[in-house]
Formats: C-alpha cells, structure tokens, sequence
C-alpha cells in the first residue's frame, strides 16, 4: 500500500458530526467520493485506504469517513437505533463536500459526488439512496450484505424497487452474506442501472485481511465505476 497522504477530517457543526480522512488529488477533478465502513470496521480499513487512493490518483475527490455509532463506540457493531443516524451521518457528508467543492472554484463545473460503503456501510448508503434519489451520481456497494450468513430467507431487499441511482456490486464469490446467484436475483428489484462485479475466491473482505490484500482490484473497482457512473 502507498504511503498515506490524506488528512484528518472533522466537521462538527452539523448533527450528527463528521470525522474521517480526506485525500485531496494534485489535479483534481469535480467528482468526489465518499466511502465507508462495515460494521466491525472503521474508516482505516485497509481495503477503504486501497480504494481511496485508486480514485484520489484519477483525481477523485474522497472522504474516508466513521459512521457516527463509530465515532461513539470505537470498537463492536452498530445497534439496532444507529441505522437511521448512521445514514443522517452519510448525508451530512455528502452536503459538506458538495460545499467544499463549490467553495473551492468548481461552481462552473458542477461536482458529481459518489456514494461507497462496505458492508453494513454500503447497505445504508443504498437506502439513504432510496430514501433520497437524487443525493448522489452513482452508488459503490462493496460485499453487500443481502443476509445474515446462513440465513438466505432474512432479505433485505425491501428498498431496492426504491433505488434509483447507478450502482456497482463488488462481491467476492465466497461471501456468506451473499452468493452470486442471490445477488444477481436481487439486482432484478433495483430500477437503476446496475452491475455486478464477482471476485473470484474472495469472502467478504475481497481479499484484504490482516497484510493480505488483491493490489489490483481496486483499479478495476475504479474502471468499472467510471463506466457504469458516466465519467
């Protein structure tokens, strides 16, 4: 992985807060990511900081940003209440950099902003995309986490007839929240454009656990999104 280049963010003024990294291209374009975590992660996730600097070195604008249960607990899953604060928490971002962009001299050419987040973090992007159409220009899911592990009939599927926004799949084929078949299913409900990018042999980490990573993924995460986004 590349040194880290990013700096720490924090926007208090708004409820609930903002907090994450923020990597700033030398040539920046007008389009900007957001990415988050799952459940037992946080915004320094090696797979998040990967992504992270894919896009940042194609000139894409991205915040690595906590969930606002993780900014209160650092350690341990979200509890049933976080949801709906969590995705107040995403919005909050998404508002921010969309001023910051504006504020620094992108007015002429508006910003596109994009939606990422793994697991329990993609799953409350996609239904803050459902709740809200036109927040963001594309959606990034990475291991979505269609059902508990061993519980296929547990769906949660009920917002996607809902979601309308272009959205990238990135599931790994041995993904226990998720076959490739289930997902592809799945996919039929959304009315948006959609694609479905299998990694082969991957779980629900796509392949960055511990010092293990897959160096290429994230660049073919990034040609992927950039065509199904409209770059």
């Amino acid at each position: 992985m590349s040194p880290d280049r990013s700096s720490e963010f924090v926007n208090e003024t708004v409820d609930p807060p903002i907090r994450g990294f923020l990597h700033t291209p030398d040539t920046p374009t007008a389009e900007v990511l957001i990415l988050t975590h799952g459940a037992g992660g946080n915004a320094q996730a090696p797979l998040l900081r990967a992504l992270a600097d894919a896009f940042s070195n194609a000139g894409i604008t991205v915040l690595r940003c906590n969930l606002p249960y993780r900014q209160l607990r650092p350690f341990g899953p979200p509890g049933p209440g976080d949801a709906a604060r969590d995705r107040a928490g995403l919005k909050n971002a998404v508002a921010a950099m969309a001023s910051a962009m504006n504020a620094g001299g992108n007015a002429s050419a508006p910003s596109r902003i994009y939606l990422a987040g793994h697991s329990y973090g993609g799953r409350q992007s996609s239904m803050l995309c459902a709740e809200e159409p036109d927040l963001v220009a594309g959606l990034l899911l990475l291991s979505y986490p269609l059902h508990p592990p061993r519980k296929p009939e547990q769906q949660r599927t009920q917002h996607l007839p809902d979601l309308h926004t272009r959205t990238l799949f990135v599931q790994g084929t041995r993904d226990p929240f998720a076959s490739i078949p289930e997902l592809q299913q799945a996919l039929k409900m959304i009315p948006a454009k959609t694609k479905l990018l299998p990694v082969e042999g991957a779980g629900h980490d796509l392949g960055f656990k511990g010092k293990a990573t897959r160096a290429e993924l994230p660049q073919i995460i990034l040609s992927e999104s950039q065509q199904l986004f409209g770059r």
